[in-house]
């Protein structure tokens, strides 16, 4: 049995924040594998059934249909990871507005599968997954990234390094944006303006150029993703 399994099925629901039968209503319709089968005949579910429902939710955000659903989870490699299936959860979620929602610490704590220290929750606002607000009880959460905050609580980074980190995805990430905005507004945006005075055609660009951003968001991910195969193969050769 894969050591990782180790959720009931109502532990998975108070994780995923969603109820038993809607795990139960997805696994007959084959958007979630079966779980491990334990001691005494019991299900065991892992990560990877807590990101696959993520990415569903994330979907259904998005106002896709069941159906549509299940034809996009059956274009996803079948030992895809987690994390693999969080970075799909990433990408889905870029093709919409920045979203918020508010939770209590003991929602928190029942999405997290433990209690939280101060200090999680500091490393998780570092992280930015959360921000505290007036109440010391209730948070602001960034719902796509709050399960793969929860997971990097248990890696042993201190917090200065999560901060530091921080500072740099943000430089590296500005400076990007910033440029590719440059060039699609220096080469696309301003010469299509001056060719063309139809105040329809210009908000059919406008509308392009908002459905760049996926695509965009895509390339990015799969460069840095690239890049940091690269970086960790050259500086750990014997890990494979």
């Amino acid at each position: 049995m894969d050591p990782a399994a180790s959720l009931t099925v109502d532990e998975l629901a108070a994780r995923a924040g969603v109820t038993v039968r809607t795990i139960r209503f997805y696994s007959t319709r084959g958007l979630l594998p079966p779980p491990e089968i334990g001691p005494r005949r019991v299900g065991r579910y892992g990560p990877g059934h807590l990101s696959r429902l993520a990415l569903i939710e994330e979907l259904q955000h998005q106002g896709m249909t069941l159906a549509a659903i299940e034809r996009y989870l059956r274009q996803l490699p079948p030992d895809l990871s987690p994390e693999g299936l969080a970075l799909h959860r990433a990408l889905v979620a870029s093709w919409a507005p920045d979203t918020e929602a508010e939770a209590t610490r003991e929602k928190l704590e029942r999405r997290a599968g433990r209690p939280l220290t101060e200090d999680d929750l500091d490393r998780l606002a570092a992280m930015n997954v959360l921000a505290r607000t007036d109440d010391p009880d209730v948070f602001r959460i960034d719902p796509v990234i709050l399960h793969l905050g929860v997971r990097l609580l248990e890696v042993p980074v201190s917090l200065k390094t999560l901060l530091a980190a921080r500072e740099v995805v943000l430089e590296h990430s500005r400076e990007a944006a910033r440029e590719l905005s440059r060039m699609f507004k220096e080469e696309v945006w301003d010469p299509y303006r001056r060719r063309e005075s139809d105040p329809e055609q210009v908000e059919t660009m406008r509308t392009l150029s908002a459905h760049m951003q996926p695509m965009i968001v895509q390339a990015l991910v799969t460069a840095f993703q690239r890049s940091m195969r690269e970086e960790l193969k050259a500086s750990f050769p014997d890990e494979g």
